[in-house]
């Protein structure tokens, strides 16, 4: 029997699909991305607290039936039928992340009783908030999945995870406490300043980086920011890292910097943030695995590893799955977890009382 994990992630390029098989790991039996039109993209990055509800709501709807296709057309694909598949693990794509707020909160669109409905598969979806209800940040939850998937008994080891925020999780080989959290940007403010800039959807290879040159004043500036200093668990999302907040930065110092020379800076800031948050907090640790759409730029690895010369910097593949399957199969684990009524927090990681159930079912019978 299977399960299927959805996920589409800060940078929302597209619904990753996964079809998923457990032993005593995952075993990914099926892959594939969606792609999200441009023009529901745009809508989906333009949401704010002020957006007008009925315009959520429609988006909420179109992007079930996104969701429920990509499920069908990835079981067309596969040539599995819906029966044998026991749950959707639906992430849905985050519009509102608030972990520090007085009531926290984190809402995801993209309506699971439409997936449900649509598919004939039982759907898991709004994991975050169970965690949020018991004190948590809600975030990140991939590290009990990668506890799960990757922790070994000979050697202490980093999930790195570079999407639109970049998050860490350490996995020491004593089965001591495990770490995890967002370390900060990871390719949102890349995408959003080649959008604003280029008109290109992000920036391959970093090569639009590579022809600037970064901006020390800038990059001073940009990691004297408080988020980086925090000692986790901490969680943030593009409600924080985003042009408006690199703009304060330009604006309130008055600085005139080259676009290209700006997208050079932004590149050095994810690196940098990533590579000093695991200084802090991973020590004698032996190797970096890296996943999520920036493990597959040779100019984060190079660059991270030049900044880590001592640890070994791979990729998940080595590990028996691909980097870009890493979060989609994440959600296929939660579904299982949730189905069989199994905690999937780690409480550790994100500062809630306890272990809980995470997710809503929509059952299909």
């Amino acid at each position: 029997m299977y399960y299927i994990g959805l996920m589409s992630g800060t940078s929302m390029d597209a619904i990753d699909a996964a079809l998923v098989e457990f032993d005593d790991k995952a075993i990914l039996k099926f892959y594939r991305e969606y792609p999200i039109e441009n023009s529901l993209r745009h809508q989906v990055r333009v949401i704010n607290e002020k957006s007008d509800l009925g315009h959520i709501a429609d988006l909420d709807h179109e992007l079930g039936h996104l969701f429920a296709n990509a499920v069908n057309s990835l079981l067309e694909e596969a040539e599995i039928n819906a029966e044998e598949v026991v749950a959707i693990g639906s992430h849905g794509q985050t519009i509102l992340h608030k972990p520090d707020a007085t009531h926290k909160t984190s809402l995801q669109i993209s309506d699971p009783n439409v997936i449900c409905a649509e598919t004939g598969i039982t759907t898991v979806a709004d994991f975050r908030r169970m965690d949020m209800a018991h004190g948590g940040q809600g975030a990140p939850l991939a590290s009990a999945f990668h506890q799960y998937q990757f922790q070994q008994n000979n050697k202490s080891i980093i999930i790195l995870n570079i999407g639109g925020i970049a998050n860490i999780t350490l996995l020491p080989k004593d089965n001591s406490k495990i770490i995890g959290f967002d370390t900060g940007p990871g390719n949102g403010l890349l995408d959003d300043w080649i959008q604003k800039n280029k008109d290109e959807e992000y920036d391959k290879n970093s090569a639009w980086a590579c022809s600037g040159n970064e901006d020390n004043e800038l990059l001073e500036r940009l990691l004297s920011d408080e988020y980086f200093s925090l000692a986790p668990p901490k969680s943030t999302g593009r409600e924080y890292f985003n042009l408006e907040w690199l703009n304060g930065y330009l604006f309130k110092n008055n600085l005139e910097v080259a676009p290209e020379d700006i997208q050079a800076t932004l590149l050095q800031l994810s690196v940098i943030t990533i590579c000093n948050a695991i200084k802090e907090v991973a020590k004698e640790y032996n190797e970096v695995l890296l996943c999520g759409g920036g493990a597959y730029n040779p100019i984060f690895l190079k660059s991270i590893q030049h900044l880590l010369p001592n640890i070994k910097v791979s990729t998940t593949a080595n590990y028996g799955l691909t980097p870009d399957c890493i979060e989609a199969v994440t959600f296929a684990w939660l579904a299982k977890q949730r189905i069989e009524k199994k905690p999937s927090n780690l409480p550790s990681v994100t500062d809630a009382r306890k272990a809980v159930l995470l997710g809503g079912i929509y059952s299909a019978n």
